[in-house]
């Protein structure tokens, strides 16, 4: 998933040409760009839009593909015939076909729609899928397969299907306004171009700027609402069964008020060639993120056209490819840190089983080549690479390898720590700096580094960062290892509220006694070589007893990552402490100062 907003200022391209074609009994006003030797896109806009809400996107589009953009009847420049009958689909498709054989009628042509665009572009992609190599949907269905939809939860009336339906009930509130006689063109004419703007730009961060909103919005609005009036109640009531071959993108903003992430549902039983990529966005997708827009119309069409595509790319699109083979993580790089033992081999282990490439990172190279060896026995080819994550620098190299090498991860899993015991006064300076360098600043960098890397891409993603049940259990014995998983779970919860709007999720691990050789490598600080040998050894029985594996937690992050949880308790005691933290922290003090080691 991604949010990065692109709303600054923009000029439309001085090297756009417009012309009038002849569509079925109206005049469309139609616009080019690019080099009309190269393959056609097709840019179709929405309501109460024009073509100037492509804009953006068409100016970035138009250095690699000619780029042609209409007006439909009713809007912009283009004729407004009177009638609701002038607006049915059949008038609609014949204005296409018309533009197509105009702007280029020699070869299929790659097609984008958004809002109404997309609807207009779905019934022709079910219509004539000759006339396209590829189609690009956003905030649009196909209403046929809405209306299949709303009778699919209908007839299975589950708490989760009427949930789904109602929702999408309740976004649809302007269709059923769309449909009262006189009242919504007077509305329209009466001055709602300021509270539309105003909406918009609160709403959607889309501040205005030439050409959107159309000077001729409040009769672009007025015209408009006969799409409604002419197609949505019939096609809903009475559904046909569209299907496509057309290679399918559908951009599923998750943010959108008017139309539900769930109308995706079963629609690969009607387009067997579908991806759906999903975007922290609102409804208007065209102006609030164009450069991720463009770039994911570029990336559909090279793929389906056979062109080469980056790492980072070729993963995107694997991942976004709808296939009931697939495994949850196919297409995913996942870069676990720590992951030469214990959880962070579990993790990666558990996260090359769902598909995921594996870049497994640790300080000792041997263990960590040695887990990626076995992840690629699970899963794709993994990848080992050696690096102390508590110095900067190392971790900046890392960084920029796996950058380089294989592209942005969808996932990182900042899990490399130490552990150590003893009283607050036995700790020296060193221990400290130590201790934080490893399990603070270890994380710092590899959520900085990479978090960087994910808001850069725009495409979402998520960090795990494994805390402890000790963030929040104090502990007389656990002040230095408790003060820096502390420090990680409130970092964990900060990240989480600045990355939300970049569609990016955060999650904090936090597991109990777990059978690690974290046990074996602890310092016990203020005791002799014997007597912390001697302690190690207590603790490494009294984890082994307690049986908890390392694959439990690893399966634990892999759900977090998948439901996006804030805060992971994994232990019984893990969970009964964070509970008694919340009701009772009074009870842990007093249980923080009995000696348990």
């Amino acid at each position: 998933m991604t949010t990065a907003h692109e709303t600054s200022p923009h000029k439309p391209s001085p090297c756009t040409t417009a012309r009038r074609v002849r569509g079925d009994g109206v005049d469309l006003a139609v616009f080019e760009q690019g080099d009309r030797s190269r393959p056609t896109v097709l840019l179709m806009h929405g309501y109460p839009d024009t073509h100037a809400v492509w804009d953006e996107v068409a100016d970035r589009l138009a250095a690699r593909y000619h780029v042609v953009r209409y007006d439909v009847r009713g809007a912009g420049a283009s004729s407004r015939p009177f009638g609701r009958k002038r607006y049915t689909f059949d008038h609609l498709m014949a204005d296409m076909r018309a533009v197509l054989d105009a702007t280029c009628p020699d070869r299929p042509v790659h097609l984008a729609g958004h809002d109404w665009g997309s609807i207009q572009a779905w019934e022709a992609a079910c219509t004539m899928p000759e006339r396209f190599a590829s189609f690009t949907s956003m905030s649009g269905p196909c209403l046929d397969h809405v209306g299949h939809w709303m009778r699919g939860k209908l007839s299975r009336p589950t708490p989760r299907n009427l949930r789904h339906a109602a929702g999408q009930g309740v976004r649809s509130w302007y269709i059923y306004f769309f449909q009262t006689p006189v009242v919504p063109e007077m509305m329209w004419r009466a001055g709602l171009t300021m509270p539309f703007t105003r909406a918009l730009e609160i709403g959607e961060g889309v501040a205005p700027r030439e050409g959107h909103p159309a000077r001729t919005f409040a009769r672009d609005g007025a015209a408009g609402v006969g799409l409604y009036r002419a197609n949505m109640l019939q096609r809903l009531r009475r559904p046909r069964d569209r299907r496509t071959e057309v290679p399918t993108q559908v951009i599923v903003p998750t943010k959108d008020l008017f139309v539900s992430p769930h109308l995706v549902g079963g629609l690969q039983d009607r387009v067997p060639n579908l991806s759906l990529r999903t975007i922290a966005a609102g409804h208007w997708l065209p102006r609030s993120h164009p450069e991720v827009i463009a770039r994911w119309i570029s990336e559909h069409i090279t793929a389906v056209s056979g062109g080469p595509l980056t790492a980072t790319e070729s993963r995107a699109l694997h991942r976004a490819r709808v296939s009931r083979e697939r495994r949850p993580f196919d297409g995913s790089l996942v870069v676990v840190t720590g992951a030469g033992s214990g959880i962070g081999r579990a993790t990666a282990l558990a996260f090359a089983q769902q598909g995921a490439e594996v870049v497994a990172a640790d300080l000792d190279l041997a263990t960590a080549q040695h887990t990626a060896e076995l992840a690629g026995l699970l899963g794709p080819h993994a990848h080992a690479f050696q690096v102390d994550v508590s110095d900067p620098a190392a971790m900046e190299d890392f960084a920029k390898s796996v950058l380089h090498e294989h592209g942005v991860p969808e996932v990182v899993v900042n899990n490399a720590g130490i552990g150590m015991a003893g009283g607050f006064l036995d700790h020296s300076v060193e221990d400290w700096r130590r201790v934080l360098d490893v399990n603070l600043w270890g994380v710092i960098h590899g959520s900085r580094l990479f978090g960087a890397q994910m808001v850069g891409q725009g495409q979402g993603g998520h960090i795990v960062n494994t805390a402890s049940a000790a963030a929040f259990t104090p502990s007389r014995t656990l002040p230095a290892y408790a003060t820096s998983k502390a420090a990680v779970l409130m970092l964990s919860e900060c990240l989480r509220s600045e990355l939300a709007g970049k569609g990016i999720g955060v999650s904090a691990i936090c597991p109990g006694i777990v059978n690690t050789n974290i046990t074996r490598t602890s310092r016990f600080v203020g005791r002799s070589e014997e007597e912390q040998g001697k302690s190690q050894e207590r603790a490494a029985r009294a984890y082994a007893l307690r049986n908890f594996g390392p694959e439990r937690v690893a399966k634990e992050i892999v759900a977090a990552v998948q439901k996006n949880r804030a805060v992971v308790p994994v232990t019984p005691e893990a969970r009964l402490s964070h509970l008694t933290s919340r009701i009772s922290p009074q009870m842990m003090r007093l249980l923080a100062r009995f000696d348990v080691g």
